[in-house]
């Protein structure tokens, strides 16, 4: 069984295919779906050669073969090159970090990458409304989501490591001992543990090597809190 966008990919290749005899580029992939990043096209050819549908030709560039087509399309797409148009997700984005809602029969969703956030010193938040990652929806739930990349080592005991991608929920409220991402005076952003102590706030690293820093609830703000990680090898 496909998902919507693995068919509407292989049914593009496959007229690209029928028409010119040369493979898609992953940009013309990625336009033809909509899609914000080749990231999320990258991972719909894998589940497609993964299934059976597509196989990768070795020693040579843009070289995809369709090995078969799902059952209902068999007979009608070797003849057809009709116009592809593939559904079209649509975010939006508001508020002071904005994020992107979640489609229900989203594959993949590609967020907004804010760039780097300090697991250690504070820095200023980074709002690059270019930037995008593509993430699996499975790891999302409900509201509104972007991504910030991790700059330090602060949070390493806690299997944050520096480089990492986090994956953001956005709220404005977070239970004691979430890992958030805390505004602090309305220029710097963090991402630490949240504990509320008495009258103040505070901001824990989970590494021994760095100290909890301790400010008042009115110089905080918490931007979101974390509910994902991607990590590159």
């Amino acid at each position: 069984m496909l998902t919507k966008k693995q068919r509407e990919l292989l049914l593009f290749i496959n007229q690209r295919l029928s028409a010119t005899g040369v493979s898609p580029s992953f940009d013309e992939m990625k336009d033809a779906l909509s899609l914000k990043s080749k990231s999320g096209i990258h991972r719909l050819i894998s589940g497609l050669e993964e299934r059976g549908f597509i196989r990768r030709l070795p020693h040579r560039a843009r070289a995809l073969e369709v090995v078969k087509l799902p059952e209902e399309s068999a007979a009608a797409m070797p003849g057809d090159r009709g116009r592809f148009s593939p559904t079209v997700i649509r975010g939006d984005f508001s508020g002071s970090l904005p994020g992107t809602p979640v489609a229900p029969d989203a594959e993949a969703v590609d967020l907004p990458l804010y760039g780097r956030i300090a697991a250690g010193t504070p820095i200023e938040a980074l709002r690059d409304q270019e930037a995008k990652v593509g993430v699996p929806a499975a790891l999302l739930g409900r509201g509104e989501h972007y991504a910030l990349e991790v700059a330090g080592d602060s949070m390493v005991d806690a299997g944050i490591l520096d480089g990492d991608t986090v994956i953001i929920q956005r709220a404005d409220t977070a239970e004691n001992g979430s890992i958030v991402v805390a505004l602090i005076d309305d220029i710097e952003v963090t991402l630490k543990r949240l504990r509320r102590h008495g009258g103040s706030i505070a901001l824990e690293p989970a590494n021994k090597s760095y100290e909890t820093r301790i400010v008042p609830p009115d110089r905080v703000k918490v931007q979101g809190r974390l509910v994902g990680l991607l990590r590159r090898y």
